[in-house]
């Protein structure tokens, strides 16, 4: 309990770190500031080594993802004289965002909203004819039906026309999804409650979709073609929810700062999250444009389905935690 303990005293020392990273960023980093800089260096060191203790002694969710999110704050305000590099966006995506979102409440809460409703509406549009009908509406039933009357298979893969249908479509596919993603993120803004409508109504509507398309006569070529991109173009609409929750939830609970102080913390702290989405929402598209669509054999694409399912575990569950374990014997 001695490291429990220890973390209780600390919290004024977060607090100040959280005070003095504000203060800063409202000054917009004037030359002037040069002791509030060496001393956001020494709070950092220290934090980091607060964080290392919580993850290993399995803290509250709450206070480690609040360390997180404090950490991840002052290592950008370290580093920012940098610049932008490409090495930092990777960081962010495949180290803190994987950790935050492993002790993040708001990912367990859209991924009990997106998967619930899609399972559930996906079994009643299955097992009752009509209920499909009511939903989405027999126009767009019958539209998704005449979409796929005509195999995957039939279409020529050495064609021009075809390799440049393909292009265009992924574009349209990057669009498409990641404008959904963003409006997942950004409707979090009214305390949460946003992000889950948007993550509901796509959710109920992909769901009744699904569930129908298995009970006609096209459900083959249905699931041919969206069975490769399902795995990651799903999980980025997950991530983006979480990600809105989060900074909807920065409103209800301000950790004694302003609404608007505690709302600009919390969407910073979720950028790495949205991030995350935004390069699951590529990779879907361009599986989406050029697999998907293409005449290749449908085990392939199970395996794909497959290998991305193994990789978005993977990442959840292992990503980032290396790096910190490195920071913690650095700190030592």
């Amino acid at each position: 309990m001695r490291v429990v303990e220890r973390l209780a005293k600390r919290e004024s020392t977060w607090r100040e770190l959280d005070d003095l990273l504000l203060t800063l960023e409202d000054l917009k980093w004037k030359p002037a500031d040069a002791s509030k800089v060496l001393r956001l260096g020494e709070l950092y060191r220290s934090v980091c080594t607060d964080l290392m203790l919580a993850e290993s002694y399995d803290l509250p969710a709450e206070t480690v993802g609040y360390l997180h999110a404090l950490v991840g704050r002052a290592h950008n305000a370290v580093y920012r004289v940098q610049g932008f590099k490409f090495k930092d966006l990777a960081e962010a995506v495949l180290m803190t965002a994987p950790r935050q979102l492993r002790n993040d409440p708001a990912l367990r809460f859209a991924l009990l909203i997106f998967y619930g409703l899609f399972l559930l509406f996906a079994l009643l549009a299955a097992g009752r004819p009509e209920f499909a009908n009511k939903v989405v509406g027999e126009a767009q039933l019958e539209q998704m039906e005449h979409m796929y009357e005509i195999p995957i298979t039939d279409r020529s893969a050495n064609s021009q026309d075809s390799q440049r249908n393909d292009s265009m479509m992924a574009g349209f596919y990057i669009l498409n999804n990641t404008t959904i993603g963003l409006r997942c993120f950004a409707w979090g803004i009214f305390l949460g409650i946003g992000s889950v409508f948007v993550m509901a109504s796509n959710a109920i509507t992909l769901g009744t979709v699904f569930g129908h398309m298995a009970t006609v006569p096209q459900a083959e070529n249905f699931y041919t073609f969206v069975t490769a991109h399902g795995p990651f173009e799903l999980t980025a609409v997950v991530f983006s929810g979480a990600a809105g929750l989060r900074m909807g939830w920065g409103l209800v609970v301000t950790k004694g700062q302003s609404r608007l102080g505690s709302l600009r913390r919390e969407a910073q702290a979720a950028m790495p999250t949205v991030g995350a989405a935004v390069v699951l929402f590529f990779l879907a598209a361009f599986i989406e444009g050029f697999i998907s669509a293409s005449p290749i054999p449908y085990s392939i694409k199970f395996s794909i389905a497959l290998f991305s399912t193994t990789a978005l575990l993977a990442y959840l569950l292992l990503g980032g935690r290396q790096q910190a374990i490195s920071i913690g014997e650095e700190d030592a």
